[in-house]
């Protein structure tokens, strides 16, 4: 399949990010002596200023590591929260998450970035965050999707001052090309590094626990917390003290002698795992890539996965999840079952149980009080991954908007609004409670094939996430596809199951597909009950896909940065 963009090639190390300044500033630490840890935190600390609309250095920031000298793979958790002063019957009664404050949760960005670089890393804040505090204070020209999306949420960035300032300036978005500065974020990166330097004579890790606590304990604290407290908030000082972000074994299945690892149940990335589970039992090249029985399989493979994700999946510190049985070959033999070669679901299809390996529980599917509303924009989100000579590998997911809550004065951030995908519900395992993380979409994964490859990828989207994924991931194990040709093959995606936002959105049946597969394969997916509606033939709502390939055979990496946004790659 031709691709509009040559697939990069390299040797040495590379980078591949949601926006190409990133990938440069995670490149410039590999060639100073970085290892691909620093290079990624680098990166994703860049995306928080290069595409604030879309991710916050104060957000959420999932993350897998591989670690060549140990041949072992870790994940950070990334995500905060729900403070401690947290109602769940105030949730209940209202019925819903309100746009604001009260989405807040713990940031955990700024301890993931940090504990990755205490952990796994060579380099210091200050170094890995150099460039965006740059961007941040000297500036970057705005670019179109950036300035599109502001646009289109100007009426949430009018909703409180300080965003006002800082993304309409002049009264109104900024327009592609002109210089779009973000002062006071410039200045709380670089208060972090000043804290670093002025604890560095005790040596590195002190320096970072430095870094570390200008945000949790230090001036910044105080000002968001100060911010809560005077906004109807519920975040204090000691749930931000008391915070630590959690290194994890992944979560991991074999396809066809592919190991493909995720995050653990926390996030939707076991989802990506039970769909390519089922996926695996199903000879998807006899079917044709992008022929109408090749999307409708994947799509009710889909589906049958976002059904457990909806039944089962919550913060595993609350939740009792039945993670191994969900991604046994024996629970995927079972499920499978129900994809059925003549007919869609037409509606979410009911969760399994996989403890008593039984295909369904009852006949139903998901409650009736959820809503049928507009299609939501899935817009936030990036991702960054890397991969340096020695062969350690890193993948980031960082997330967060800038519209749907206000900027904590002097600070030029949102504190992480996950709270989003929590659960007004109380039954619901991914429901509101004090100390309990919500269920993240954001999910890095991780594919080695050992002897032949590694992959690192991801990409923004929301729900689109995983569905991204899995088509990516098989254009490259399926049909033999370079990284840049299988990230820009055309996409289609499922909304048949709730939305993991605020107010949870659901559309039974209804699918999308990029104008670029051929009409005559919409009218048969229409013909087995698919609620097709045509995308344009190429567009950012099918997420932004990026991976790196590292050939274990020989010393080659090849990217895949997506042209549908603004991903770039850099190697060497």
């Amino acid at each position: 399949m031709p691709a509009l963009r040559p697939p990069l090639l390299g040797t040495r190390h590379m980078v591949v990010a949601g926006h190409y300044l990133a990938a440069h500033a995670g490149f410039t630490v590999l060639e100073a002596g970085g290892n691909a840890i620093d290079a990624g935190v680098a990166a994703g600390i860049a995306l928080g200023v290069l595409q604030s609309d879309l991710v916050s250095i104060a957000g959420v920031a999932p993350i897998i590591v591989y670690l060549a000298d140990r041949n072992e793979v870790q994940t950070i958790s990334g995500l905060g929260t729900w403070p401690r002063a947290t109602r769940p019957d105030q949730f209940a009664a209202a019925g819903a998450i309100p746009i604001g404050v009260l989405r807040t949760v713990v940031p955990a960005a700024p301890d993931a970035w940090i504990t990755a670089l205490d952990q796994f890393g060579t380099m210091s804040f200050g170094e890995v965050a150099a460039a965006a505090i740059r961007f941040a204070s000297e500036g970057f020209v705005m670019y179109p999707l950036m300035a599109e999306i502001i646009a289109a949420n100007a009426g949430g960035y009018r909703r409180w001052s300080e965003n006002e300032r800082i993304y309409l300036p002049n009264g109104r978005p900024p327009l592609p090309g002109e210089l779009f500065v973000q002062a006071d974020l410039g200045r709380t990166l670089q208060f972090m590094a000043d804290e670093e330097k002025a604890a560095a004579g005790a040596g590195r890790k002190a320096g970072l626990a430095a870094a570390r606590a200008a945000f949790y304990t230090g001036d910044i604290a105080t000002a968001i917390v100060r911010h809560q407290k005077e906004n109807g908030g519920l975040l204090d000082a000691e749930d931000m003290a008391s915070f630590h972000v959690a290194i994890e074994p992944p979560v991991s299945i074999d396809f066809n002698g592919t190991t493909v690892y995720a995050c653990g149940p926390w996030c939707q990335g076991p989802a990506l795992l039970q769909a390519l589970k089922l996926l695996d039992g199903i000879d998807l090249a006899a079917l044709g890539h992008n022929s109408a029985g090749y999307v409708h399989t994947v799509i009710e493979a889909l589906k049958l996965a976002f059904a457990d994700r909806h039944h089962h999946y919550g913060d595993p510190r609350f939740v009792d999840v039945p993670i191994d049985q969900l991604l046994s070959a024996e629970y995927a033999q079972i499920r499978r079952q129900l994809i059925r070669a003549d007919t869609a679901w037409p509606e979410l299809p009911p969760a399994g149980d996989p403890r008593s390996l039984r295909a369904m529980i009852g006949a139903g599917s998901v409650e009736d009080k959820i809503s049928h509303g507009a299609i939501a924009a899935s817009l936030d989100t990036s991702y960054a991954c890397a991969i340096d000579k020695h062969g350690n590998i890193f993948s980031a997911t960082p997330s967060d908007i800038s519209s749907s809550a206000p900027v904590v004065p002097g600070t030029g951030f949102v504190p992480s609004t996950r709270g989003s995908q929590s659960w007004t519900d109380p039954n619901h395992p991914s429901g509101v409670a004090p100390g309990k993380r919500p269920r993240l979409t954001p999910n890095p994964a991780l594919a080695i094939r050992p002897g032949e490859y590694a992959i690192p990828f991801g990409t923004p989207g929301g729900d689109i996430q995983i569905q991204a994924m899995v088509q990516a991931f098989l254009n490259v194990a399926v049909f033999g596809m370079n990284p840049q040709a299988a990230v820009e093959a055309p996409r289609f995606a499922t909304y048949s199951f709730p939305d993991s936002f605020e107010p949870h959105t659901y559309h039974p049946g209804r699918m999308n597909i990029e104008a670029r597969i051929d009409g005559a394969v919409s009218e048969q997916l229409t013909a087995l009950g698919h609620k097709v509606e045509p995308w344009p033939d190429w567009t950012w709502r099918a997420g932004a896909m990026c991976m790196i390939q590292s050939d274990l055979t020989r010393p080659l990496l090849v990217s895949g940065a997506d042209p549908r946004r603004p991903a770039y790659a850099v190697g060497w």
